[in-house]
């Protein structure tokens, strides 16, 4: 997104927040007394069936160029997109639903496209924050992170979900048999929402995002870690404590087990790979001696 739409991103997302949590301040609380307005964090269902709402509008937009070009027109006032908006979805999305699109389309864009990431991004911070007020956020990334390992291990399984030409209705129904009652319903609703949208590519990608996601939800930098063999407990913690000062904050670690690597550890942490496995080592060696 460039500069206008994360800014106009912002506004919405405090929105968001001040329509799902309870006032904090006192100026707020005030605010809230006088307007009438209850002052109370919405639960956990309401959040996950809020974050169901908000992927099924940005589902439709994906597919409705006019509409998203409608909504985000430069050269229409706020209140006239607000009231298209009001228009368009007065009945078919719950009240806060409604309020998000109206605000959504007061917002200034800096392109159509951006309002199909706006409320995918939002939709999956509201599936989150389910998780979390449900306590289910650590289980959630680690499904997460588990089924991203299984479609990374299953070629025709990536090849699938990766198809972008595969009708969205069998892929869920492909996600269902795999999910269903095997998972949290937030892994299920983020998995299910993200692996089915039209700019999928590559799913094990996309998974890994969420789980990304997911970890900075709960202040926390995730390291992919490769070993050839499992981690004992001590180990683990021991690579925690110093990439948690190499990086200066918090890493939780996502642990693969490839005897490929042959020893050693391969680590990756965002877009930097620290690779310090044998195999890696030895194809180095390799080079210099053809060299």
């Amino acid at each position: 997104m460039e500069a206008s739409s994360r800014a106009a991103l912002a506004e919405v997302r405090e929105r968001l927040s001040g329509l799902t949590r309870p006032a904090s301040g006192v100026l707020e609380r005030a605010k809230d007394r006088l307007t009438g307005q209850p002052s109370r964090a919405a639960t956990g269902p309401e959040l996950l069936a809020l974050a169901d709402e908000l992927f099924s509008v940005a589902r439709l937009l994906d597919g409705q160029l006019a509409l998203r070009r409608a909504l985000s027109d430069p050269a229409g006032r706020p209140e006239e997109r607000a009231g298209l908006a009001r228009r368009l979805f007065s009945g078919k999305v719950s009240g806060t639903g409604l309020d998000i699109v109206e605000t959504v389309a007061r917002q200034r864009w800096s392109r159509p496209l951006d309002l199909v990431e706006a409320f995918s991004t939002l939709a999956t911070e509201e599936s989150l924050d389910a998780a979390d007020a449900r306590g289910e956020l650590d289980g959630v990334e680690d499904e997460l992170f588990r089924f991203g390992r299984i479609v990374g291990g299953d070629r025709e399984l990536a090849r699938v979900l990766g198809d972008r030409k595969a009708p969205a209705e069998g892929k869920a129904a492909l996600l269902d048999r795999l999910l269903t009652g095997r998972v949290s319903p937030v892994t299920e609703q983020l998995l299910r929402n993200v692996l089915t949208g039209g700019h999928v590519g590559n799913p094990e990608v996309a998974i890994e995002r969420l789980s990304d996601v997911a970890s900075r939800r709960r202040g926390q930098s995730i390291a992919r870690v490769t070993t050839a063999v499992p981690l004992t407990a001590t180990q683990e913690q021991r690579l925690t404590d110093v990439l948690g000062r190499l990086y200066g904050r918090t890493i939780g670690l996502q642990v693969t087990v490839d005897p490929s690597v042959l020893g050693g550890l391969v680590v990756q942490v965002g877009d930097e790979v620290i690779d310090g496995s044998i195999a890696h080592r030895l194809e180095v060696a390799e080079r210099r001696l053809a060299g």
